[in-house]
């Protein structure tokens, strides 16, 4: 065979021989010129056949289960190396070459980069990247940029990370209750995705606030998560880092799912993953157990966070834990998760006890949301009676709580630890930037043309 390197691969296209994803960011993918096979770079040398239409059986990949993290906000785990299910294959796009802003016509699509921006505050802050406020100087809206250092990106999984997550943001731009993406853009150092600001803050920061929370206001936030998980489902994404530091408040009271590093494209009704990841807190049983899953995982997640809204702790809390170092482990937390009875406080609901029983059900077969009926379940369950579900989701209810702000750029709503920080980035080290194989990121460019629009209305 005689291949020819793809260097851009912006839609679904998967390898012939192992049938992983061929990923326009970081796996680019090598076509035979003559019969039209698609590889990947680092499987075209291990086909050896000649041209023909013979299936290849896909190279079994296996997962380990390793990975650290420290309890609290906004710390989860995952494991290396994620088999990807096999998709139906779709032609990939033609390779095209680098657009520069001066070379597009009036009102097409064009590019940003750091200079199109103030940067205004610091607002987060994780293992692999920083959160700040930010203003577009042309228009003066204000967004969120996550800034990501390559050096940090160092092998195909961390890669296909970003690339999950830049591809499930452009799945959200358009849902009432997920962050959608603005555009993406880089420099020899850094990658940028700029996204909606989301100024209410999160629902950890308001919890820490009020320690628990009425059943109403609880209903309508499982509600609204409810429907941002099942639109990802029905799209084939597994969302799986559920917790109160992801899901965000507007400036009416709505919510809004963050951060999707952790998803899973791809999975199809009745596929399963086997990957180990998530925030321990919230992990469900069958991954502790080394099992398959699915959706299913995410229902669990939601379980969790239900019971911290309506309890004012975790479900998997431990009296004195704090004090006895044998019980104040992550192993010893994943023992609680999969053999303990999960107690229900007395003073809840009788609806509310059930739907946290339905949701928190160690068998993922028997827990709310994974039947025959799969979302009816959850809507037509005795605790969410009351929701009218069309027209929350069109944000036609008027949320229980509003979070007080002053004005757009008001930060009362985020912690001081990150508001407080210089709003700077470090300088690039020449040392570090000519280490990195800067064309592991070609194609990650992106502007949401429905944002683009909106803009050039200004």
């Amino acid at each position: 065979m005689i291949f020819l390197r793809l260097m851009q691969t912006f839609q679904r296209a998967f390898c012939a021989f192992c049938q992983d994803r061929i990923w326009g960011l970081g796996r680019q993918g090598f076509k035979c010129i003559q019969c039209k096979l698609l590889v990947h770079k680092k499987c075209h040398k291990l086909v050896q056949k000649p041209c023909s239409n013979e299936h290849v059986d896909p190279i079994e990949v296996k997962d380990d289960a390793n990975g650290e993290s420290t309890l609290g906000r906004a710390s989860s785990v995952r494991s290396r190396a994620e088999p990807e299910l096999p998709l139906p294959e779709t032609p990939p796009a033609p390779p095209s070459a680098p657009v520069r802003n001066e070379d597009l016509e009036p009102g097409s699509q064009r590019q940003y980069s750091l200079d199109d921006f103030e940067l205004i505050r610091v607002i987060g802050r994780g293992s692999y990247a920083k959160v700040l406020m930010v203003e577009l100087k042309r228009t003066k809206r204000v967004y969120a940029m996550k800034v990501i250092k390559k050096a940090l990106v160092t092998d195909d999984e961390d890669i296909d990370w970003v690339q999950t997550e830049k591809h499930v943001f452009e799945t959200a731009s358009n849902h009432p209750f997920l962050v959608g993406l603005h555009s993406c853009f880089q420099t020899p150092s850094r990658l940028f995705f700029v996204i909606e600001f989301v100024r209410g803050g999160d629902l950890m920061f308001h919890m820490q606030r009020q320690r628990r929370l009425p059943e109403e206001h609880a209903r309508f936030y499982a509600a609204e998560i409810s429907l941002a998980l099942h639109f990802l489902h029905e799209r084939g994404v597994i969302y799986r880092d559920l917790k109160l530091d992801n899901v965000l408040l507007d400036h009416e009271g709505h919510i809004k799912l963050t951060d999707y590093g952790m998803c899973k494209e791809g999975v199809r009704p009745g596929d399963t993953t086997s990957t180990f990841c998530g925030t321990p807190n919230y992990i469900a049983p069958e991954i502790l157990r080394g099992e398959e899953y699915g959706f299913s995982v995410d229902w669990w997640a939601l379980g969790v966070l239900t019971y911290e809204m309506l309890a004012g702790r975790s479900p998997f809390d431990i009296a004195h834990a704090a004090d006895n170092p044998d019980q104040n482990t992550e192993d010893y937390l994943f023992q609680v998760i999969l053999e303990k009875t999960i107690r229900i406080p007395r003073s809840l609901s009788v609806k509310a006890a059930s739907v946290l029983k339905g949701f928190l059900n160690k068998n993922p077969v028997e827990r709310l949301g994974c039947g025959e009926a799969g979302f009816l379940d959850i809507v037509n369950h005795p605790f969410f009676k009351s929701i009218e579900w069309e027209m929350l989701e069109q944000k036609q209810v008027v949320p229980p709580f509003k979070p007080r702000l002053e004005g757009e750029r008001d930060l009362a709503n985020f912690p001081p630890e990150f508001t407080d920080e210089p709003v700077h980035l470090t300088p690039d080290n020449d040392t570090v930037i000519a280490d990195i194989d800067q064309s592991e990121f070609e194609g990650f460019e992106y502007v949401n043309p429905l944002l683009m629009s909106l803009e050039d209305c200004v």
